[in-house]
C-alpha cells in the first residue's frame, strides 16, 4: 500500500449543540511537521468559544485544508496526515478513540482522547506577510500624489462566502471594513463591528432582494449571527416546544448570609459563594424531586430523568448569555462547587471554555439579582424541564416571632415543564428550597 494510500484525513469535528462551523484562528503546524497522537493542530473560533482542536492521528503534516480567516464547515476535511517516512505505523497510532473511528469527531481540548485540559491564554494569530504600504509624505497622501488626488483603491481582503454574504445582506461595503484576521484579512467578526459602528448605522442598506423590512433614519443593524443566533434560537424552540409554568415565593435570606459568613471564618483559603450555596441547595431538592431533573423525548413519547445532575449556571459575559455546565455536580463538595463554580464562569467569561462545557445540562440555577432586579419568568434552557431563578438580596422589613424586623430578603422563581410533573412536585421542590434558604440546618440534615 502506498504512502497517499494510506493518508488519514482528519474532519472538522462536532463543535456542539447548535454549531455548524468554525473559523480558522492559528495553524500550529505547517506542512511537513511531524505531529502526534492528541497535538494541538488548530484553533478554531465558533460562536460559543476559542478552542484548540487536537488531531486523532500521527505522521507527517501533508495538507493543510483551509487558511486563518476560513470559515469551515463542521465534517469537511482538516488536515491530511500520512504515515513516517518508511511506512511504518508511527507509536499511538491507533490509540484514538472509539468515537473519531465512527466520525463523531468528538476531540476538542477539554473533552478529547482522555488527556487533561490544557490552561492556556488566547495568543494573537501570527501575521502574514501583508503588501508594503505605499510611501506617505508629510501631508498623509501618497508620494507622488497631489494632495486633492483621490486615494487609490485597495481590494477587501476577503476569504468567507460567509463573510460576502453577510455584508451583502446588510448593503455593507466591504472595502469601507478593516480586517483584523491576518495579513488583513476580513473576519466575520469585523463585518458585525462595522455594522454597529456609527457610519453603518447609515450605510447599511438592506437587499431589496433579501427581503428585509424598510428601515428608518438612524436605525442600528445588529446581524442575528454568531452566538446571538444560537441563543435565538434555542430560545425560541423552548417558547415553540415546552408547556412552561412560573412559580415564586420571596424568602428571608438571613440565616443564609452568616451560615456564609460562618464557613468562610472557618476555611478562609477555600471561601464559599452564595451561589455554591443555593447549587447545593438545588442538588439536595433535585434528589428530593428528580422529576425536575429530566427532559421531554418528544420522538420516543417518553420523559427521561438522568442520573446525574448535571448543573448549568447562566452566565452574562461578552460573548452573549451562556450556560456552562458542572457535569455530575451532585458528587461535589461543597467546597468544591463554589471552586468550580468560580473557575468555570471565570472560563466563559474569557471564551475560553471547550464547547462541550455549554451543552448537556439537566437543571440551570440563574443568579439573576447580579443586575438589581428582583424577579423573572425565565425561559427554560432547553432540552431540560426547569430553571431556578434568584433575585436581589435586599433589606426589607419581615415579621419574626411576631416581631416586624429588617431582614435580608430575596425572591426565589422556579419556571418548569409542565409535562414533567404537576403543581405539586414544583411546588415541593421550590418549597424545600427555600425552607433551606431560609434554615439552612435543614440542609445539612439532609446531606
Amino acid at each position: 500500500m502506498t504512502t497517499v494510500e494510506r493518508t488519514q484525513v482528519f474532519l472538522l469535528p462536532d463543535l456542539g449543540e447548535g454549531l455548524s462551523e468554525a473559523e480558522i484562528v492559528e495553524w500550529r503546524v505547517a506542512v511537513g511537521d511531524v505531529v502526534t497522537v492528541d497535538q494541538s493542530v488548530v484553533e478554531v473560533e465558533t460562536a460559543k468559544a476559542v478552542v484548540d482542536v487536537p488531531c486523532p492521528y500521527a505522521g507527517r503534516v501533508v495538507t493543510l485544508h483551509g487558511a486563518a480567516g476560513e470559515v469551515r464547515p463542521v465534517g469537511q476535511p482538516l488536515i491530511t496526515i500520512a504515515p513516517l517516512d518508511g511506512g511504518d505505523e508511527p507509536a499511538g497510532h491507533a490509540t484514538y478513540r472509539e468515537e473519531e473511528r465512527a466520525g463523531s469527531g468528538n476531540v476538542l481540548i477539554g473533552y478529547g482522547t482522555g488527556h487533561g485540559t490544557a490552561t492556556r491564554r488566547r495568543r494573537r494569530p501570527r501575521l502574514a506577510v501583508a503588501p508594503e504600504p505605499a510611501d506617505v509624505g508629510p501631508t498623509g497622501v501618497a508620494a507622488g500624489a497631489a494632495p486633492g488626488d483621490p486615494a487609490p483603491p485597495t481590494a477587501a481582503l476577503v476569504i468567507s462566502p460567509i463573510v460576502r454574504r453577510l455584508a451583502r445582506e446588510h448593503g455593507l461595503d466591504l472595502d469601507m471594513v478593516r480586517g483584523t484576521g491576518p495579513g488583513g484579512v476580513i473576519r466575520r467578526a469585523d463585518v458585525e463591528a462595522a455594522l454597529t459602528a456609527p457610519a453603518a448605522r447609515l450605510a447599511a442598506v438592506p437587499d431589496p432582494q433579501v427581503g428585509s423590512a424598510p428601515v428608518g433614519d438612524g436605525d442600528v443593524i445588529v446581524p442575528l449571527t454568531g452566538v446571538r443566533k444560537v441563543i435565538a434560537d434555542k430560545l425560541s424552540r423552548s417558547r415553540r416546544e415546552i408547556p412552561e409554568v412560573t412559580i415564586w415565593v420571596d424568602v428571608d435570606a438571613t440565616g443564609l448570609l452568616e451560615t456564609r459568613a460562618a464557613i468562610n471564618a472557618a476555611t478562609p483559603d477555600a471561601p464559599v459563594s452564595i451561589l455554591a450555596l443555593l447549587a447545593r441547595i438545588c442538588l439536595s431538592g433535585l434528589r428530593r424531586f428528580p422529576q425536575l431533573n429530566s427532559r421531554v423525548d418528544t420522538e420516543a413519547q417518553r420523559i427521561v430523568q438522568s442520573a446525574g445532575v448535571h448543573l448549568g449556571i447562566a452566565a452574562q459575559t461578552d460573548r452573549g448569555l451562556l450556560v456552562p455546565v458542572l457535569r455530575d455536580a451532585q458528587r461535589l463538595t461543597t467546597a468544591e462547587l463554589a471552586a468550580e463554580l468560580a473557575a468555570t464562569t471565570a472560563a466563559a467569561r474569557a471564551g475560553s471554555l471547550p464547547p462541550a462545557r455549554l451543552t448537556g445540562g439537566t437543571f440551570t440555577l440563574n443568579n439573576y439579582g447580579v443586575f438589581g432586579v428582583d424577579g423573572s419568568t425565565p425561559i427554560i434552557n432547553h432540552p431540560e424541564a426547569a430553571l431556578l431563578g434568584v433575585g436581589r438580596i435586599v433589606d426589607k422589613p419581615w415579621v419574626v416571632d411576631g416581631q416586624l424586623a429588617v431582614r435580608k430578603v430575596t425572591q426565589l422563581s422556579l419556571t418548569f415543564d409542565h409535562r414533567v410533573c404537576d403543581g405539586g412536585v414544583a411546588g415541593g421542590f421550590l418549597r424545600h428550597v427555600a425552607d433551606c434558604v431560609e434554615r439552612p440546618a435543614l440542609l445539612i440534615a439532609a446531606v
